[in-house]
């Protein structure tokens, strides 16, 4: 499977997003589309995509007017048809994730019930745990919402928090493998680091003839947004403090981005194979972040 896109190819791939919803359905006709690409880095892309998307229009979906038209729209379907999936029908109709329009409904919902604001603490467990809101039709919608968003919701963020520390427990048993001595996440903030890469190697290595002193997993793709943040508020900070690194994005990147090698920060997809350990390398990193 291809990993390593160029720009080109990516931007194919995002045109193409552009029609779908964020449903399991729409990830299959993407798959279809480009059988090349893993199912894990199409999602990645899709994901990185319809996160700008709903970045632009959701606002929109926030005014009063409007959530006041969804809601009594909602109400209106499910009274006519309470087996239905009104809810999950009505969020992709108006472009909107399922399970943003789960929590809009249900924080409408609550208003009317309490008379107030609805605590965060108290919205967020009823998305969670829909069986605890005290409207059954709405539960299930909310729950079939939920099941069917693969982009934003509760069962989303604890997939990708499993995603994030599987890679990183694999990146640990990679490191092992090969009898690399290093430092985790952990056992850094214990020693008082407080922004740390997921790896620091007690003894540097040199991957494809660049020094790596520190290595940092991504369970995601590579863009261009998400590498650009990703090195203005972690990477460049890592190779101010601890020298050159390596980052791994597992799902992929634009190839155009692995540019700053020479400066101290290579890109790869997977666990780099042609390792040589530096016994005798300096641990002098740069005195001062790149511009």
């Amino acid at each position: 499977m291809k990993m390593r896109l160029s720009r080109a190819e990516y931007k194919e791939i995002a045109r193409w997003t552009d029609q779908l919803r964020p449903t399991r359905q729409c990830m299959k006709t993407l798959k279809e589309r480009f059988p090349n690409h893993s199912q894990s880095t199409l999602l990645s892309i899709f994901s990185l995509e319809y996160q700008k998307r709903t970045k632009r229009t959701i606002s929109r979906h926030h005014a009063p007017d409007v959530i006041e038209s969804h809601y009594q729209r909602y109400l209106s379907e499910a009274k006519a048809h309470p087996a239905a999936p009104v809810l999950l029908e009505l969020a992709n109709e108006v472009d909107l994730s399922p399970a943003l329009m789960a929590r809009i409904i249900l924080d409408r919902f609550l208003q009317g019930l309490e008379g107030g604001m609805p605590s965060k603490t108290v919205l967020s467990g009823m998305l969670k745990e829909p069986t605890l809101i005290p409207d059954q039709i709405l539960a299930k919608n909310i729950y079939q919402c939920t099941i069917n968003d693969c982009c934003y919701g509760p069962l989303v963020d604890c997939i990708k928090h499993a995603i994030g520390q599987e890679h990183e427990v694999l990146l640990c048993d990679k490191l092992k493998e090969r009898n690399l001595s290093f430092l985790d996440e952990n056992q850094l903030r214990v020693r008082g680091y407080d922004k740390t890469p997921d790896i620091i190697l007690e003894v540097p290595i040199a991957v494809e003839g660049h020094i790596v002193h520190w290595i940092e997993s991504k369970a995601s793709f590579g863009d261009d947004h998400s590498h650009r943040t990703y090195l203005n508020e972690q990477f460049w900070s890592y190779w101010n403090r601890f020298g050159p690194g390596l980052v791994i994005y597992w799902y992929g990147f634009i190839g155009e981005l692995d540019c700053q090698r020479d400066r101290g920060i290579l890109l790869k997809d997977c666990f780099p194979t042609d390792i040589v350990l530096c016994h005798a390398a300096q641990q002098d990193g740069p005195s001062h972040e790149p511009e």
